[in-house]
Formats: C-alpha cells, structure tokens, sequence
C-alpha cells in the first residue's frame, strides 16, 4: 500500500512533520508512506498548464492508494495547503480516495476547527476522509528521539486512524448496481 503524507506546516520542526514520521512508525506491513515536501512551492490555481511542482504532486497523489494529512493547530489552513487541495480537486485525484487527516494542537478546539475545514475541503473533492484531533501539548515532549510517539493515548490514536486508511485499502469495493 503506497500512502502519500503531506505535512500542512512550513517549519520543519513543527509537531505536524514530526507526526508523519510517528505515523510511518505505526504502519503495517506492506503499506509505506512517502512524505511530500514541496507544499511551500505550490501556487494558486490558475487556467493553463500546471506547474511542475503541481504536476509532481497531483502524479504521485494518482499514484498512491491513500493519503494522510496533517495540519497545524489553527482554524484556518495554510493558504498551500489549500491552494494544494484545490490543484488536486480539479484535476479529480481526490475522487475515491481514502484520506486520513490528523491535525495537532495543544488545545482540542484548534485541532477540532482545523480538521472540520479540512474535512469540508476533502469531502468537497471527493475524497473519503478519516482522522483524530490530537490535543498535543507544548510544553511535555511526546516524541522520542527515534521520532515515535511515547505518549500512550496519542499513539492510540495514530494508530486507531492508521488502521481505519489501511482497513479502507482491504475492504471490497462496493458494487453500484
């Protein structure tokens, strides 16, 4: 199973890069979740050919068999983020797909708004979208130094969503009749 993660914060300490790796430590056998780098490079929509970086991102996206997001704490989403989702919509590779979305935030309403807006953009696309709010707070450290999350609830709930994408990946399609 190949899963495409996109990290929905531009500094590369934040707790929503460090919880791509926590996911990938959590996953099954056979499933492997390559994390996309490039959201900071993505412009806005615009009529005409799209732009390398939106034609890498929207290939790999096709390609994969599910995908997981994970966004900052804030109730409004990276203006990336949402000029990604809007390259991916119209070009229909959301259509279908599982997408997992995991938003942490050290208070549960920010991790609450910024997944509801992420779901209404997903759903919107097309998408079928699963996930958990992780309330992470900043001042307890909840990664170890291999990157994994030690905090029993938290990789609780990576791993109750983990197995809800890679679950959807396993079950029959249903047969429209």
């Amino acid at each position: 199973m190949k899963i495409i993660g996109i990290a929905a914060s531009l500094h590369a300490g934040s707790y929503v890069n460090r919880l791509l790796d926590a996911i990938r430590a959590e996953l099954p056998p056979g499933a492997d979740l390559e994390a996309w780098t490039r959201l900071h490079e993505v412009p806005p929509h615009e009529p005409g050919p799209a732009p390398s970086v939106v034609r890498e991102l929207l290939a790999l996206v096709a390609g994969s068999d599910a995908l997981v997001l994970t966004a900052p704490e804030h109730s409004l989403l990276p203006v990336e983020l949402e000029y990604a989702l809007d390259w991916m919509a119209r070009a229909g590779v959301l259509d279908g797909k599982h997408v997992a979305v995991m938003c942490a935030s050290a208070r549960a309403c920010g991790a609450m708004w910024a997944q509801a807006e992420l779901y209404k953009e997903l759903m919107g696309a097309g998408a079928v979208a699963v996930g958990s709010e992780l309330v992470i707070s900043p001042v307890c450290p909840h990664f170890d130094d291999d990157g994994r999350l030690w905090a029993r609830d938290l990789r609780a709930q990576v791993c109750e969503t983990v197995g809800q994408l890679c679950q959807a990946h396993l079950r029959e399609p249903v047969l429209s009749v």
